[in-house]
């Protein structure tokens, strides 16, 4: 099996699951005691929150072009970035590594269409959900994006920066974001994406009238695939 690098922390209450569903997907291919050979870099999340805010990307992408290539130092043949939002400085990431970097977003948009849905409503940060690194990348794999209403924006971005980022699950914020569901589906949404790996925390299928995509589990199964190809073990 190859190894799998993480770029993790933002925050790591996702990074967490990541590392579950890693090991789970990895034993039930191989079954027995077997589990992912998995590497780890874990940032501190406010400092990556701050540059956010400030809109320093570029200092954002040295950070995790810095993990990067300590990840390619410890040994990792592949690398995910545990984070929807901080896609927005894949490339910035893949050109500092030789180590190839799974795009979060061709893992889910390979998935949406396998599923046979194009329309589809985008839940995820504002930066996420309003700037086109993201859906510009779910677009050009033929999808069209929807994304709710400003107040819909604030309420999801809300909800994951101040209660699920630090852990807290709320069933007051899962019927608000049902609501919001709700919205986009009457819109026209065949699915819905959960383009932040926290919100797998708080929304699940039974959550929505029409399929989720539940993003660090997609991107998940799409590396352990890539780690397991060509029949390694």
């Amino acid at each position: 099996m190859r190894t799998i690098g993480l770029i993790g922390g933002m925050s790591w209450e996702s990074t967490a699951e990541y590392y579950r569903l890693l090991n789970e997907l990895t034993r039930e291919r191989l079954g027995g005691l077997h589990s992912a050979r998995i590497v780890l870099y874990s940032v501190d999340f406010a400092e990556i929150e701050r540059l956010q805010v400030a809109g320093d990307w570029a200092e954002a992408g040295r950070v995790l072009g810095a993990a990067a290539r300590s990840l390619e130092a410890a040994g990792a043949d592949l690398l995910l970035i545990c984070t929807n939002t901080m896609h927005k400085v894949a490339d910035e990431v893949q050109a500092v590594t030789s180590v190839p970097l799974l795009h979060l977003a061709d893992a889910t948009a390979d998935a949406v269409r396998a599923a046979g849905a194009k329309r589809i409503g985008l839940l995820g940060t504002a930066f996420t959900m309003e700037q086109d690194f993201y859906r510009g990348r779910l677009a050009g794999h033929g999808l069209d994006v929807l994304v709710p209403d400003e107040a819909g924006r604030a309420l999801v971005h809300r909800v994951i920066y101040e209660e699920l980022c630090l852990g807290v699950v709320r069933d007051a914020s899962r019927a608000a974001y049902q609501e919001v569901i709700a919205g986009l589906v009457a819109a026209g949404a065949e699915g819905v994406v959960l383009g932040c790996t926290e919100i797998e925390l708080l929304i699940g299928a039974e959550d929505s009238p029409v399929p989720v995509f539940p993003t660090a589990r997609l991107h998940a199964e799409a590396a352990v695939r890539e780690a397991l190809r060509d029949g390694m073990s």
